[in-house]
């Protein structure tokens, strides 16, 4: 019996070091940190956006084993998800950044010149198709 629980501790160490080297390795090759403190005139304060970039991982980890249940109101869950929300998109536009997404996409349908639309047309899409799935599917009761 303890050898299963013992098996069962390394693989989930093992798959968890797994998961957080390739976490930090996709933040580090993006450079999402260094790029945002840049791009908001705050290199300074790299530390805290470190810290609350690990904050967030292991607290996200603890909420993950632990399956808590919190009963907030409006006013405690809608920045939470905004800033949730805020980092997706973080991450989603630093991403196309360094694969430099929208140049190729805009030659392939041959909208090289309509680039600011193209961008328009996929972030006017991404704010429908959440508010839809909200709207529809989260507040459908």
């Amino acid at each position: 019996m303890t050898v299963k629980i013992l098996f069962v501790m390394l693989a989930g160490l093992s798959g968890g070091l797994a998961v957080g080297a390739g976490f930090v390795a996709f933040l580090t090759v993006l450079g999402l940190i260094p790029r945002l403190t840049q791009l908001t005139k705050t290199k300074k304060l790299i530390h805290w956006y470190e810290w609350a970039v690990i904050t967030g991982a292991v607290a996200g980890t603890v909420a993950g084993l632990n399956e808590p249940v919190f009963h907030f109101s409006s006013l405690i869950t809608i920045p939470i998800g905004l800033a949730s929300g805020v980092f997706v998109g973080m991450l989603a536009a630093a991403l196309t950044e360094v694969l430099n997404v929208l140049p190729i996409l805009a030659k392939r349908v041959y909208a090289e010149d309509r680039i600011i639309a193209l961008l328009m047309a996929i972030v006017l899409g991404k704010v429908c198709g959440s508010l839809f799935h909200w709207i529809y599917f989260v507040d459908h009761r």
